[in-house]
């Protein structure tokens, strides 16, 4: 059995363009996101780490399941994967990049070769359910 690095991340779409951020001294660009702290649910996990990242605040009614996925985890070697819990959110605040995040963007359908494994299983799946024009 492989082994799992479960991750949440907050899906963010402006103008058909999907937001991204990349990590300092890392290349590819991922969903923002990250790993529950002991005692969190998804929801608390999601706003802490989108704040913490982008320095916004998501509005909790806001959030919606959105999909699951799994890949190979970028970087690793063998056999870890990271699992991705997918969320729509509203946010407040102004977004700016913010602890090991080194810069963020909107990227097109078209540029998914920019990013992470995973996150290039998002963008699939967007596609697929016409998020994406």
């Amino acid at each position: 059995m492989n082994k799992q690095i479960d991750k949440l991340a907050w899906l963010y779409i402006k103008n058909n363009k999907l937001l991204v951020a990349r990590s300092k001294n890392k290349t590819a660009f991922y969903v923002p996101g990250g790993k529950r702290e002991p005692g969190e649910d998804d929801q608390q996990a999601l706003i802490r780490e989108v704040k913490e990242e982008l320095s916004v605040d998501l509005l909790t009614e806001s959030i919606r399941y959105a999909e699951t996925f799994t890949a190979p985890a970028d970087g690793k070697t063998g056999e870890l994967e990271v699992k991705l819990t997918c969320y729509f959110a509203d946010f407040t605040g102004e977004l700016a990049a913010a602890a090991e995040i080194e810069i963020f963007d909107f990227i097109s359908y078209e540029q998914k070769s920019l990013t992470s494994t995973a996150t290039h299983k998002v963008m699939e799946w967007l596609k697929a359910q016409s998020y994406f024009n």
